[in-house]
């Protein structure tokens, strides 16, 4: 299912065939936690406007509301969304750890609140693959528990324990679930997550160990990025990244800014995610070839260019940085629309030419070119 068509040092160039049709890597995922991306943005313009070549959607959320069942009754998320390319659907271990106020951990899975009325909910492994099945994604991520960090070594090691075992029943129950008639998605997929906080003896003994299960498409880094200094994380990919298999995608969770995903594809990295883009946008920050910009700040009142020269996206191929300026300010929703589709537009641009790059056969130069200049302030 997995083509790795080139490879420039560890930075990989790749294609992954899916029951939605093929996915090119490296890739964003744009992510629409609950089957829409905030912000006012639809399924069409994903696919028309912005490049998108998959979805990421949350299965606690989606339990919750509307509820797995509705969606399945409406023939799955893809019916329900209108979008006919992969999605990949995050288990809901994060949000079950992030979330939850009052949650207690047993061997079977976690009991917990909802965020949303309080009610009382259980889900482990099972649960979780049965609420993805109905979701009918192209892709289920196994349930995990995601450890707080930093965490003892004594608990992160008996957590990753816990979740060798979980991902063992969440093989066995997608392989059951994959069989019945009534499955939506007999060929939903299922990715393996790593854990081991920031722990490098943890974090290689656990990706052995699921390495071994031959049955998962894919395997996933978690528990990154949740405050840890960048070159920790950076390190911990370094680290667990000769222990992936070299045949599956690999994928990075919930990262992260431009120069994370420039450097992490450098380490060996072929999925993102990341909430910033569409979250930052809504706040008016946007993502430039050269660097941050604050389009609510006052040098911005009258002039009259698109927020890239260099891009053509919907919001630069339209609208000028004045106007765009003055929706902020006047709290117009359009505003944070064309935010939000700008910033979709340069992150699936930017995994774009670093796929061009590594065609191309000059990813080092890229990488030199605008790792540090993307993650700075915008002059111009």
């Amino acid at each position: 299912m997995f083509t790795l068509l080139k490879q420039e040092g560890a930075a990989r160039r790749g294609q992954f065939e899916t029951v939605h049709g093929t996915i090119q890597t490296p890739v964003f995922m744009n992510v629409g936690t609950s089957a829409a991306i905030k912000g006012g943005v639809s399924s069409i313009d994903l696919k028309n406007e912005l490049k998108t070549q998959v979805e990421l959607c949350n299965t606690y959320h989606l339990h919750v509301r509307p509820g797995d069942d509705v969606i399945y009754k409406m023939g799955g998320l893809h019916k329900f969304m209108n979008w006919d390319k992969p999605i990949l659907t995050d288990s809901g271990g994060f949000q079950v750890f992030s979330l939850a106020k009052l949650r207690k951990i047993k061997e079977e899975g976690v009991y917990f609140n909802s965020h949303v009325d309080g009610r009382r909910i259980f889900m482990g492994p099972e649960e979780s693959m049965q609420i993805q099945s109905h979701l009918a994604s192209t892709i289920a991520m196994a349930f995990d528990e995601c450890v707080e960090n930093p965490a003892e070594h004594s608990y992160s090691k008996a957590s990753c324990d816990r979740t060798v075992r979980w991902l063992e029943r969440c093989v066995a129950e997608q392989k059951r679930l994959n069989g019945l008639e009534e499955t939506i998605n007999k060929h939903q997929m299922l990715f393996g997550i790593n854990q081991g906080c920031t722990y490098e003896d943890l974090r290689i003994e656990h990706m052995k160990r699921i390495r071994e299960m031959e049955y998962c498409s894919g395997f996933a880094i978690g528990g990154l990025a949740v405050g840890e200094p960048t070159e920790v994380m950076y390190n911990i990919i370094e680290k667990v990244e000769p222990f992936m298999p070299k045949d599956k995608p690999r994928y990075l969770m919930g990262v992260g800014t431009p120069t994370n995903i420039i450097e992490a594809v450098y380490r060996g990295v072929d999925f993102f995610d990341c909430v910033m883009p569409s979250r930052n946008a809504r706040h008016g920050t946007l993502f430039t070839w050269n660097g941050i910009m604050h389009i609510t700040n006052k040098r911005y009142e009258t002039d009259p260019r698109p927020i890239d020269e260099h891009c053509d996206c919907p919001a630069c191929r339209n609208h000028s940085r004045a106007y765009i300026r003055h929706l902020f300010k006047s709290e117009e929703q359009l505003g944070g629309r064309l935010a939000v589709m700008h910033n979709l537009y340069f992150y699936n641009t930017l995994t774009e030419k670093i796929r061009e790059a590594l065609d191309e056969g000059r990813f080092e130069q890229f990488r030199n070119q605008y790792s540090s200049l993307l993650a700075s302030k915008c002059e111009d």
